[in-house]
């Protein structure tokens, strides 16, 4: 694996660097460094804003080939992009849903239509997209969904309920697995649907978390309608666009993800410099040890991202929830007493306002749990890499 940068790829740094030093200025400053984990409610219509102005000037959707609206960025200079972007600490992307999973999608199973319609408006943030895929029975075991839709003239029907539907209450539409089939079971006679969310049937309940915002949603779906022509793939055959789309999952912006880890881990190190946790040699020990680990994580995705490692995503998935978790845990013990009460700006007792560091620690105890948890994983590099007997199943 040859992790070095051509000449062009440093002129491409150069170029996003400028790009970004440049408009993350004025109004836009005031939107550093929102929108992280457990924050996703923080300035939505500005960050939005923002995320049009890099529309505007070609930096959404690098990665898609130039004829669906991208720049056709190749890998390495696609690693460059979001790694400036993090480095800059620009604020979140809202249309994560939208640029790095359902746009591929689409682009590999949909049809000339779908992209027509739908490709050019997540290009330009025009409409965002929420993911239709956990319910209250079928989270991480996706294949058991009772979500149904039947083809009623030219529509299909959609009736059930979605739980963990991120920015649901932020998005114009849903790509939703739906079981289309009756009498089906498992992964047989699934459907993926394009739903759009601003309609009747359609109920959002925005979930509120222990750090304060509503990231996740539950969505109801009563008689809900959509096109019949927005089925992505054939009827029945939703489970492997599904998948699909859980591979394009795992792509060039979890090196975005590391390096904000490395930002975060670096305001942890600072913490304990400045209140004196840093002389304790247990907790300067579990920070080194946090730093090797982050330089072997990027290395990992670094490389799961230039081979065919059928073992990568899982492990990838394992090692990095983990150790965010734990730093989260080593977080807490730097801040000592201070991290166990909240308080308002004005100093009265009764509001729940939680510290960056208190935030981080509480929404990293999910991070086991959500994208495919952790025993998920583990039975997919048991079954399907080491070849190991399947689990029962009920």
């Amino acid at each position: 694996m040859d992790l070095t940068y051509s000449d062009e790829d440093q002129a491409f740094r150069a170029e996003v660097r400028a790009w970004l030093e440049e408009h993350l200025t004025g109004e836009w400053a005031a939107l550093r460094g929102l929108g992280g984990a457990g924050r996703d409610h923080e300035a939505h219509d500005e960050r939005v804003a923002w995320n049009r102005l890099l529309a505007e000037h070609g930096w959404t959707c690098v990665g898609w080939p130039e004829e669906h609206g991208g720049r056709g960025l190749s890998l390495t200079q696609q690693v460059i992009f979001h790694e400036e972007y993090a480095k800059a600490d620009a604020p979140v992307r809202v249309n994560h849903l939208g640029e790095e999973l359902l746009g591929p999608t689409l682009m590999a199973f949909g049809t000339d239509a779908q992209k027509e319609r739908f490709l050019p408006k997540i290009v330009a943030v025009e409409e965002l997209w929420a993911q239709g895929y956990s319910e209250p029975d079928a989270g991480s075991d996706l294949a058991n969904v009772q979500t149904r839709a039947r083809l009623d003239g030219d529509d299909w029907v959609v009736d059930g309920q979605k739980v963990w539907t991120s920015n649901a209450h932020f998005s114009q539409w849903a790509f939703v697995v739906c079981r289309t089939e009756p009498g089906s079971e498992r992964h047989h006679g699934l459907s993926f649907l394009l739903v759009p969310l601003d309609q009747d049937g359609v109920e959002v309940r925005p979930i509120e978390q222990l750090t304060g915002g509503s990231e996740f949603n539950e969505v109801f779906f009563t008689g809900a309608r959509t096109s019949a022509d927005l089925v992505v793939g054939d009827p029945g055959a939703g489970w492997k666009v599904a998948m699909a789309l859980l591979g394009f999952e795992r792509g060039v912006s979890v090196l975005a993800q590391v390096v904000g880890f490395a930002r975060e881990l670096d305001g942890v190190v600072d913490l304990a410099r400045s209140n004196g946790a840093i002389d304790d040699p247990v907790l300067r020990d579990r920070l080194a040890g946090l730093k090797v680990e982050l330089d072997v994580m990027r290395a990992q995705a670094m490389r799961g991202l230039s081979t065919d490692d059928a073992a990568g995503p899982s492990v990838f998935k394992l090692v990095w929830a983990n150790w965010h978790r734990r730093l989260g845990e080593v977080a807490m013990d730097v801040l000592g007493a201070d991290g166990l009460t909240t308080a308002s700006a004005d100093g009265s007792e009764a509001a729940y306002d939680l510290g960056r560091w208190q935030r981080l620690f509480l929404f990293a105890r999910a991070d086991t749990i959500y994208g495919g948890s952790d025993e998920v994983q583990r039975n997919i590099l048991a079954e399907r890499v080491l070849g190991l007997p399947r689990e029962a199943r009920g």
